[in-house]
């Protein structure tokens, strides 16, 4: 299941929820609408869209957002669909204020299919505390694109916790949509992660901050051996484009990292689990490798 296709990520300032609540703003949809199509009409044959985090929620604070939030079944999830539809793109809207069904309050990103359907949601384990009042997630989530690869979502502050990126990889992610919203100094950091996310783990890792005056905009896409395929030299609004071979996953997974590393056959089937403390948990050789791919 190695196949392309191309990547749109969307580097754009966040939408404004000026009157609540944002799924009840059809111009909001609208506007949103509008963009997808423009993004979709310079790509040719199949494509994945990808927006900032939080993108249809502006710069509220908490409490804002909190009011704006509602089920994966009401009528925003339902109006995202039909953007995909009509895009007949793979769609990341960035993420979405999810209500959970015991009233949690989530930040999670959804993916829609070329028809519609919502494939799959991931709500962002680590918030970036103490400032953002979401509900932590508590499942690592990918979701397939039919004759293409496998897609690992997180969102943002996910992305300086190792963790989530090796357990995404394990699953057998080929690439790692991170959306993001920073808005603070340290997305210089954020880029040094992403390269280092994919080289630890031989994955393509897509981080797509939102633009200017808001974030600091920045987004990068880096090949699984963590050379940078494309990044936004500032916080300008910007589209990047690129054409991803999923086969690259497997192809340096073969040959090794610079033709050398090789880490997920690190391990061989008489080696001795490695106990881990700090998760009350161990690394056990006969589980390391990803190679079943169809394993969640």
């Amino acid at each position: 299941m190695s196949g392309s296709i191309t990547v749109a990520a969307v580097q754009a300032a966040p939408l404004d929820i000026t009157g609540l609540p944002v799924f009840g703003r059809q111009d909001t949809i609208t506007e949103f609408a509008s963009d997808v199509l423009r993004v979709r009409s310079a790509v040719t044959g199949p494509a994945l869209i990808v927006y900032p985090e939080i993108h249809l929620f502006g710069t509220g604070d908490a409490d804002t957002l909190a009011a704006a939030a509602e089920p994966l079944d009401g009528p925003l999830i339902a109006a995202l669909g039909e953007v995909a539809r009509a895009a007949d793109a793979w769609l990341v809207p960035g993420s979405v204020c999810e209500r959970g069904e015991n009233g949690e309050f989530f930040n999670t990103a959804p993916v829609f299919a070329p028809d519609g359907r919502l494939m799959a949601s991931y709500r962002k384990i680590f918030p970036w505390r103490p400032f953002e009042k979401y509900t932590p997630g508590s499942s690592f989530v990918t979701v397939d694109i039919p004759d293409v690869g496998r897609l690992g979502l997180s969102i943002c502050y996910d992305a300086w916790f190792p963790e989530v990126s090796r357990h995404l990889a394990w699953m057998g992610a080929d690439v790692i949509v991170n959306v993001v919203k920073t808005t603070t100094e340290d997305r210089s950091q954020e880029l040094v992660l992403a390269r280092a996310n994919s080289i630890v783990n031989q994955v393509f890792t897509l981080s797509v901050n939102c633009a200017g005056p808001v974030g600091k905009g920045r987004s990068i896409l880096v090949d699984p051996e963590g050379a940078v395929l494309q990044e936004a030299s500032g916080a300008a609004p910007d589209v990047l484009y690129q054409h991803i071979d999923f086969g690259a996953v497997a192809a340096v997974r073969e040959r090794g990292t610079a033709g050398t590393n090789r880490m997920w056959d690190q391990f061989g089937p008489s080696d001795r689990p490695i106990e881990l403390p700090l998760y009350q948990g161990r690394i056990d050789p006969q589980h390391w490798s990803p190679s079943n791919r169809h394993t969640n």
